[in-house]
């Protein structure tokens, strides 16, 4: 992802306001890789790593190691990491020689990365790095929701997948990967359907293959082949800091490189604000009208016409649907 790689972008900021994963869904992954007959816990790595939101969840295999193509993210993973036995380094999905010896991974995970990765370059790394038994499980979290104002889904959407490159940051992500993370993996092939990869079941090769969707009855249209569970990521902000994840939208970076003159825009709904910015007490600037403050506010004012709570220190609660893969070599 070009953004992250850039010397402008904050990699402490991407880290402090961005969602963490339920723990549900690493108690599923480990579950899958414990019920190979060949599962072990001496080597995971994370790939995609950014700034380490997953990698302290695989400390109880003997070794870590998290790996990102950014620097800026590697560099802030290093800085705030304390557990011994997890290490960071700058790399590549696709190719991680260097990095582990073949047949010897028995763990590889990647949280909100896979839809950057050459799936005809990554499964068959995939396939040579894992330990017979090894299980790979790549997951990515899609588009968020206001839990119980499906109101302002609409909203959403607009801001997320518009095609104006001034209203919206649609236009601004890069594609094919944010297309194939709103599209929760669908677009990945099965690695049975890319060259270099054995025939599921075969000596070798990766089988096994499951796409698991926690996003309840939100999207009706998913496979029938799919396990779908209940939506497990799930959280309460207050609004300041929803603005404060906002921020971190890799497109609005691009945006604002694009049209600089947007951050100097004024919106003047919800003057209250103000007065609660200028305690001095926080450090998420809640002034201006950017294009991140004009849709923080679109969406306070439906759910305070939804009779919500929307003040800047009030609380919403706010949820996103996951689809995760797997697969083990067998």
């Amino acid at each position: 992802m070009a953004t992250f790689a850039k010397s402008t972008f904050n990699a402490s900021v991407y880290s402090s306001f961005r969602p963490t994963y339920p723990q549900q869904l690493f108690n599923n992954i480990f579950e899958y890789h414990a019920r190979s007959n060949n599962s072990r816990q001496d080597l995971a790595v994370d790939i995609g790593c950014g700034t380490g939101q997953a990698t302290p969840q695989l400390r109880h295999f003997g070794q870590v190691i998290g790996v990102d193509p950014s620097l800026p993210m590697v560099t802030a993973a290093q800085r705030t990491s304390t557990i011994p036995n997890i290490k960071y380094v700058q790399g590549h999905a696709e190719n991680l020689k260097g990095i582990v010896e073949p047949d010897s991974v028995d763990l590889l995970i990647s949280a909100q990365a896979a839809h950057w990765f050459d799936w005809g370059k990554v499964w068959p790394e995939t396939r040579r790095v894992l330990r017979t038994g090894g299980t790979v499980a790549f997951w990515i979290y899609s588009e968020f929701r206001l839990t119980g104002y499906p109101s302002v889904t609409p909203r959403i959407t607009q801001y997320a997948q518009g095609t104006d490159p001034k209203t919206s940051l649609g236009p601004h992500f890069q594609r094919p990967g944010r297309t194939i993370l709103e599209n929760l993996l669908l677009d990945v092939p099965a690695p049975t359907e890319v060259p270099g990869v054995s025939v599921s079941g075969s000596e070798g090769g990766l089988g096994d293959f499951q796409r698991v969707f926690y996003s309840g009855a939100h999207h009706p249209d998913l496979p029938h082949s799919s396990i779908i569970k209940p939506v497990e990521m799930r959280t309460t902000m207050r609004w300041r800091d929803l603005l404060g994840y906002f921020r971190t939208w890799s497109p609005l970076h691009t945006f604002h490189e694009l049209f600089p003159d947007d951050l100097h825009v004024v919106d003047e709904r919800f003057p209250e604000d103000l007065e609660s910015n200028e305690e001095g007490k926080e450090d998420i600037d809640v002034r201006g009208g950017d294009i991140a403050v004009r849709f923080w506010k679109d969406l306070r004012q439906g759910v305070k016409d939804a009779g919500g709570a929307h003040g800047v220190d009030e609380s919403v609660s706010v949820e996103w649907p996951i689809a995760l893969l797997l697969a083990r070599k067998v």
